[in-house]
Order: C-alpha cells, then sequence, then structure tokens
C-alpha cells in the first residue's frame, strides 16, 4: 500500500517537484534542514531558531546526504512522509470501521487540497500529523508501547502534535474516575476492559512523548538559552494571541477549516443529509454497524482539542495546524455515507472531483497559496522576477519583503546564482512603503504581493471587521504597481500575475530635491482636496472609504 500511495502522488505532484522552496520552507525548515547537513546541529545558526524539535529537519538532511541537495530530493522525501502517512490515515480507518471505508478515507484524505498541497512541501504539520494516525491506531488496537512511541515521535516532528496525546490522556483519566459508572462504555478500554492496572498504563503511555518532548525544550535550552524559541516567535504565536475576541474570531476559523474550507463542506454537508434523511442500511438481517462510541469520542477529544488549542495559539490561522483533525472528520464522514447512503461510492467519487478541483480554483475568500496549488503560481512569479532582477540589475541594492529578501540573499533556495543586497520593508501597505520612500539606499525595488487577493469581497467594505483582521491577524492591503512605482520615484520596468498574485520591479527615478518623491504631498492619499492620480486612484478610494 505505501508503494503504490508513494507512486501516485508522486505522479500527482511531477510538475512541482522541482519548484524552489516556497515561503516558510525558505524562510525557516529547509535552511534548518541545511545547518543540520553542514553543521550536525539540531538548532540553527543561519535563521532564528524556534525550537521545532529537529526530526522532519534531520529526515532532509539525511537523503540530502545520501542523494544530494536539491528540490527534487526533498519534495521527493517529503512525499514518502505524505504517503507513510495516508498509509496511517488507512489503517486507523480500517482498525475503526472496514476495509472499504479505509480506501475511500484515504482517498478523500490524500485529495483534499491542504493535504495535497502540503505532501511535497518542506514542513512538519503533516508528518505530525501522520504520526499523531499511527499512534491513534495503535491506541484503539490496546497496542501501548507502540502507542507511546508514534505520539513520541510525532511530538519530536512539531511540538503542537503533544495536544492529541494529553488529550486522550485526559480522556482516559476522567474514564479511571468514572471506571464504575453507567458511562464507562464512551472508552476505549481494550482486552483489560474493567483493569485499572490497564487504565494507568495507558495513561503512562500516552505522557511519556510529554517528557521526549521536554527533553528536546531541555537541550534546546542549554544550547541556545531560550526554550521556546526566540521572544519574538514566542510573544507572535503565543503571548500576542491571548485576547478573548481573538480567540473567538479565530474559533470561528478554525471550525470552518474543520468542517468546511475549499470543498470540505461538500463532504460534510453529504453526511449530515444522510444523518437526518436516511435510515441505516441492512445487511443480511442486521444494520451496517457504526464506528464503536469509544473510537468515535476518542476522534471527537482530538477534533475538538486541536480546535480549541490553535484558536488559542498560533499568530496566523493556518489551514495546516488543524491537519491532524481535518482526516478524523473525513473518517466518521465517509464511514457514515457508506452506513446510510446506497450510492456511498458515487458520493465518494463526487467529493474527491470537488477536492480536485479546489486544487485549482481559489476561494472567493482569504486563504493562504499554500493551501493549494496556488503557491506554484506564487513560486513561478518570483522566478521569474528575480531572474529578470538578477540579469538586470546584478550590484543594486534592491528594497523588498519577506520571503523575498531570503530568496535573493540565499542561492541556495533555487531562485538566483549568486546573493544580492537588500533593503528590507516589512510589507506594501502605504505606511510601510511611505517610510521606505525617504530613504535612499536601494536603486530598484522587487514589490509583490504579500498575501492572496481574491478581489473586492463585500464583508471587507465593514470597515470593523477589516479593523479586526489588521488588530489580530496581521490584515494589510498590498499597494498595486503602478501607485507604488508613483510613491517610490520609479517606473515599472517588469511586471507578471496570476490569480490574486503579481510581482514587478521597480527601477528608481529619483529626483534630487524631491528626495525621491516625485509627487506633491497634496497627492497623498486622503490629503484634503487632493485630486486622485491614475495610479492612486484604488489608494485614494481605500483611504477615503
Amino acid at each position: 500500500m505505501f508503494a503504490v500511495l508513494f507512486v501516485s502522488i508522486f505522479l500527482l505532484h511531477a510538475p512541482v517537484l522541482q519548484l524552489p522552496y516556497f515561503w516558510d520552507e525558505a524562510g525557516y525548515y529547509v535552511p534548518a534542514a541545511r545547518d543540520l547537513l553542514l553543521t550536525g546541529s539540531p538548532i540553527p545558526h543561519t535563521t532564528v531558531s524556534n525550537a521545532h524539535p529537529p526530526l522532519v529537519m534531520a529526515w532532509l538532511a539525511l537523503w540530502w546526504k545520501l542523494v544530494g541537495y536539491a528540490p527534487l530530493v526533498t519534495r521527493t522525501a517529503m512525499l514518502a512522509l505524505a504517503a507513510f502517512s495516508l498509509v496511517g490515515v488507512f489503517r486507523l480507518a480500517e482498525r475503526v470501521a472496514n476495509t472499504g471505508v479505509a480506501i475511500a478515507a484515504t482517498l478523500c484524505t490524500a485529495l483534499y487540497p491542504v493535504f495535497f498541497a502540503q505532501s511535497s512541501l518542506a514542513q512538519v504539520d503533516l508528518a505530525a500529523a501522520g504520526l499523531t494516525f499511527w499512534a491513534l491506531s495503535a491506541y484503539v488496537e490496546g497496542q501501548t508501547a507502540a502507542t507511546a512511541l508514534w505520539f513520541a515521535l510525532a511530538a519530536l516532528t512539531k511540538e503542537t502534535a503533544i495536544l492529541a496525546p494529553l488529550a486522550v490522556a485526559g480522556w482516559e483519566i476522567l474514564g479511571l474516575l468514572l471506571r464504575k459508572s453507567s458511562l464507562r462504555k464512551l472508552w476505549v478500554c481494550g482486552d483489560d476492559r474493567e483493569s485499572k492496572t490497564g487504565s494507568i498504563r495507558r495513561i503512562a503511555a500516552l505522557l511519556i512523548p510529554a517528557v521526549a518532548l521536554a527533553l528536546w525544550y531541555a537541550y534546546h535550552y542549554a544550547h541556545s538559552g531560550y526554550v521556546f524559541g526566540n521572544p519574538e516567535f514566542v510573544r507572535y504565536n503565543v503571548t500576542g494571541t491571548l485576547s478573548f475576541t481573538r480567540f473567538l474570531l479565530a474559533l470561528v476559523m478554525r471550525c470552518w477549516q474543520v468542517i468546511g474550507y475549499l470543498h470540505l463542506w461538500a463532504l460534510t454537508l453529504a453526511t449530515l443529509v444522510a444523518m437526518w434523511m436516511l435510515p441505516p442500511r441492512r445487511d443480511s438481517a442486521s444494520e451496517r454497524p457504526r464506528i464503536g462510541t469509544p473510537e468515535q469520542m476518542v476522534f471527537y477529544v482530538v477534533i475538538l482539542t486541536y480546535t480549541g488549542a490553535m484558536s488559542l495559539i498560533g499568530g496566523a490561522v493556518l489551514a495546516r495546524y488543524m491537519l491532524p483533525a481535518v482526516p478524523l472528520v473525513i473518517i466518521l464522514s465517509v464511514s457514515t455515507l457508506w452506513r446510510r447512503l446506497r450510492f456511498w461510492r458515487t458520493a465518494v467519487a463526487c467529493v474527491s472531483l470537488a477536492f480536485v478541483t479546489a486544487w485549482f480554483w481559489n476561494p472567493p475568500y482569504g486563504f493562504s497559496p499554500e493551501d493549494n496549488l496556488a503557491y506554484k503560481d506564487y513560486v513561478v512569479l518570483h522566478q521569474d522576477g528575480e531572474r529578470f532582477l538578477e540579469a538586470r540589475y546584478p550590484m543594486a541594492r534592491v528594497l523588498t519583503a519577506w520571503p523575498a529578501t531570503d530568496e535573493i540573499t540565499r542561492p541556495w533556495l533555487g531562485y538566483i546564482t549568486r546573493p544580492m543586497r537588500v533593503v528590507r520593508i516589512e510589507n506594501f501597505s502605504l505606511d510601510k512603503v511611505l517610510s521606505a520612500n525617504f530613504r535612499s539606499d536601494y536603486e530598484v525595488a522587487l514589490i509583490f504581493s504579500t498575501k492572496y487577493e481574491p478581489g473586492p469581497r463585500v464583508w471587507d467594505r465593514w470597515r470593523t471587521w477589516t479593523d479586526l483582521k489588521a488588530r489580530f491577524f496581521g490584515f494589510h492591503r498590498d499597494l498595486p504597481p503602478a501607485a507604488l512605482a508613483q510613491i517610490l520615484g520609479g517606473r515599472i520596468v517588469f511586471s507578471e500575475q496570476r490569480p490574486g498574485q503579481w510581482i514587478a520591479v521597480i527601477e528608481m527615478e529619483r529626483v534630487e530635491e524631491a528626495s525621491g518623491f516625485p509627487l506633491s504631498w497634496d497627492l497623498l492619499p486622503g490629503a484634503r482636496g487632493s485630486p486622485c492620480e491614475p495610479g492612486l486612484a484604488n489608494v485614494c478610494r481605500s483611504s477615503q472609504r
């Protein structure tokens, strides 16, 4: 099964296997793995350490050592982890349901856009999710040693994977307290159903991964002086997110990611209709069985824990953080369709087609390009823009923002052949660009859409909503290229765009007396009585709103 899955997803990902590294790959994971390869240290030094456990980085470093450093090697190694994760989904679904449900659930998981896109990216969330599925499979089988091993490996892949064993351990402790209650049937008990010793053994197995993660943090503190990564990382992902209003907003987003994001609603809606309108089908003389109540409760505990915890922490509300929960929803949903729907295979095929459509179709709401093949558009745009930049301005100082700052200073990321000098800016919103305009230490600007731009949205006209997004989730609007060129005092010499994304190169045409700002102050967006120049029309309208 692993071989079949690996070959299948390898062929499906063939067009993207040689792409340079994207976003967080270039910003952290690939540099960290490269540092491990070159120095043997699991704590990176060419990028600021985020205290992520080093298991996936060690996996990549191993394959680079054996085969060679190249994006093809990196993405193939990650596809191997994705295939292993899918085997874990199959094994778990087969244990709690049957082989037919397991095949369908594995297919839906493999084709779900977020899982599909993440399969070849050098990031840690999918691998941590896959090891979690193997651990849950061992848990429902009553294999305590295997449960501890798989959960420990998951925690050493990404620290948030510790949520699953701790949540199930809490559930087991509650079951131990209610051992003699009539509610005891809600718990997975294995062969020693009434054994207190058995419950304690399972709880111990679920807590061992926390010890493994604590040992990593102790090592990280001893060698870096930080337990949970650099202070800015902790602020962005933990201390800066502790707001009740933000929690409620993030909770709504997380619930959507679990039940509806990128056509997942097609599966959950079909499941709800089948549950409300169709009775269970019968095989021979008995009804088709549902997933056992104890196993369902374990699934719900993990899903709810991730939904709540990922709403409370994590600076960016990224869909990949929910990968340990979404396949559990898929297994439950497919099992319900199998139990109640006569043409359940047709329904699964329709859902699979909807998922494949979402690989290419970008939704009308904001989303991360890493959640479908929009990330390919991003990488191709940056390849084209940065190759043009290097060919025409090889010695120039370049004003740009992250992650392009890494892409043009680190040739080994695959975008350019030699490093360029950069002047950093946070993004291309109006206030950031105005502050950059009064600097004269750059000759060219590489500008691009730092967020996917789905076009005009009704709800973004609601000022309160945009203010909340700006306050809690880093929302901003990048100025269009024409406006940026006018404000910076240059001309566009290269531009390219794809749906919701764009990139451009601006060559500076500085006027000495204007200090690089050729426009009158009266032409700044929002100035009283100022006309809106054609290139600044969108900015003016935004300011007036």
